[in-house]
């Protein structure tokens, strides 16, 4: 399968077309709206609940841009809906409010985040919510595990790995040093076959994303972009590129 062409049309915006000083959080309705109305794909994250739901949300625990505390996983979908980002009058969406909003006018592309530990329930309600929608959409997440959970549930669906050149930096010290090295190099990449690879602009240009876009034929996103030295960057290097606090128009 070949990654479709509209992937890589349009500047992709990072958690929405948000903007903190007009009130615009990142995942939330009006990011979504936001985007649509510029006519920007939509780069979103899913979290699970405690009851299955696949919410739209990049961190793991409440507080950072919303009310509340406590992990996300803990959660109910009920009480996630409830909670409001912080200054707004604005909720937390499942991935079938962001469907529903959107409508298909943009594309999207759904990063799946996982904990590393096998669990393949997020991606499982990713299918069923994917299943009666119609719009342009495509799959990708950092770990290979939920690349093969995306290939086996949705043979069909155009996925893709996120990556970078290291992963020594704090995120990642959850994870056993085996589990960083099996990132490495995309060397997972006959197994996960992932149709494009998104990788951070910080670590362009590297082996692996070169051979990734220049023999296998994957598409190169570039995340995320902030700065004009990056967005210079991204367009050495990749396809398309990720972006957010910035106009691509200018």
């Amino acid at each position: 399968m070949r990654a479709p062409d509209w992937l890589t049309a349009r500047p992709v915006a990072h958690r929405g077309l948000h903007d903190a000083v007009s009130g615009i959080i990142e995942n939330m309705p009006a990011a979504a709206r936001a985007a649509v109305a510029g006519n920007f794909a939509i780069e979103c994250d899913i979290q699970l609940s405690a009851d299955g739901e696949a919410m739209v949300h990049h961190d793991y625990e409440l507080g950072r841009l919303t009310e509340g505390s406590g992990a996300l996983i803990d959660k109910t979908a009920a009480e996630l809906k409830a909670v409001r980002f912080k200054q707004t009058d604005e909720r937390m969406m499942t991935l079938s409010d962001l469907c529903s909003l959107i409508a298909g006018r943009v594309p999207l592309v759904v990063e799946v985040k996982s904990t590393f530990q096998g669990d393949h329930r997020l991606v499982k309600r990713m299918a069923e919510v994917l299943a009666s929608y119609s719009g342009p959409v495509v799959g990708m997440s950092f770990d290979p595990d939920q690349m093969l959970a995306l290939r086996e549930t949705m043979p069909d669906l155009t996925r893709g790995i996120v990556a970078q050149r290291t992963y020594e930096d704090g995120y990642w010290a959850k994870l056993t040093q085996a589990q960083r090295d099996s990132m490495l190099h995309l060397k997972h990449g006959f197994s996960s076959q992932p149709h494009f690879v998104a990788y951070w602009v910080q670590q362009l240009p590297a082996p692996a994303p070169w051979i990734a876009r220049n023999v296998f034929g994957c598409p190169l996103l570039s995340w995320t972009i902030r700065t004009q030295e990056q967005r210079a960057i991204a367009a050495r290097h990749a396809d398309q590129m990720i972006f957010e606090g910035f106009s691509p128009e200018t």
